[in-house]
């Protein structure tokens, strides 16, 4: 036998074991192709029927993998620890968190197109950016919590009793153990009592300052800081040009006036400040 009869002979035990394997599988046509024992013709079936098969494995295999990155969505951590001031943050949806100590949060860099979802584990405070059409889903040890756009503080420390206050709007609170619902409003708190979700009026209305005392932002936007600055104030009030929207700003505030965090912003981004009756100008 010459080499190239013995190679041959090798190349058609390889065809015709893969063939067993594609019939064992079911990956082969039907008897209705009219396959003889001719063994060119039959190397040619085995050879093409085994390229559509591994083609057709290859196609799926791409479909799958890519249906699995598109449900994989990487998540990100934002954690306080004890301590330390409150941390501010702005979500890519113009939702803003106020993380406190010894709490952790976990969200995506860009939510998906049916729904907002992130899981805390702490306490924090919530003001959720409305979309009717995008709720915003906190999962807490305990809960699910559901909203559409409101401010409300939570409470989710393992070792303690979950509690969430409602200082705008409407919450939904969903109970993991029984599947028992509360809807929360202003001035209302949700809490377990016995093992059982409740709903009681909020007694502590300092709860929602608390978290201003001292505030951390780390490379945000000037222009979500002072948003933010904004939605605290009742009376002056800080307005940016434009262009300096983007600038990021790493800074800590200690229950200072609207006007005092404006000099420091200023001092930190070598920015000008002018006044005009309640209204506080930063320019270049």
């Amino acid at each position: 036998m010459t080499l190239k009869e013995k190679d041959n002979k090798i190349t058609d035990q390889a065809w015709n074991r893969l063939y067993s394997r594609l019939e064992q599988d079911n990956l082969l046509p039907g008897d209705d192709v009219g396959v003889t024992a001719n063994s060119g013709l039959r190397t040619a079936v085995i050879r093409w029927s085994a390229v559509a098969a591994i083609l057709c494995i290859c196609v799926v295999s791409v479909f799958v993998i890519r249906g699995q990155r598109a449900g994989q969505t990487d998540l990100l951590t934002l954690s306080n620890e004890k301590g330390a001031p409150t941390i501010v943050s702005t979500l890519e949806d113009g939702s803003v968190v106020y993380l406190s100590g010894q709490t952790s949060l976990q969200y995506p860099g860009r939510f998906t197109d049916d729904k907002r979802e992130v899981v805390l584990h702490g306490d924090a405070f919530f003001d959720i950016s409305r979309n009717p059409d995008k709720p915003f889903i906190i999962e807490t040890e305990k809960t699910k919590i559901e909203v559409l756009g409101t401010s409300f503080n939570v409470k989710s420390h393992n070792n303690a009793d979950f509690s969430l206050s409602v200082r705008h709007g409407e919450v939904r609170v969903t109970s993991k153990k029984d599947g028992q619902v509360v809807n929360v409003v202003a001035g209302e708190t949700a809490l377990f009592r016995s093992d059982n979700l409740q709903k009681i009026k909020t007694t502590d209305t300092g709860q929602f300052k608390a978290y201003l005392k001292r505030i951390y932002f780390k490379d945000q936007r000037l222009a979500d800081v002072v948003k933010i600055i904004n939605m605290n104030s009742d009376a002056e009030q800080l307005k940016i040009a434009p262009e300096l929207g983007d600038r990021l700003l790493t800074v800590t505030f200690s229950d200072d006036t609207p006007d005092t965090m404006a000099q420091l912003i200023c001092l930190a981004l070598n920015l000008r400040l002018t006044r005009q009756d309640n209204i506080i100008s930063i320019s270049k």
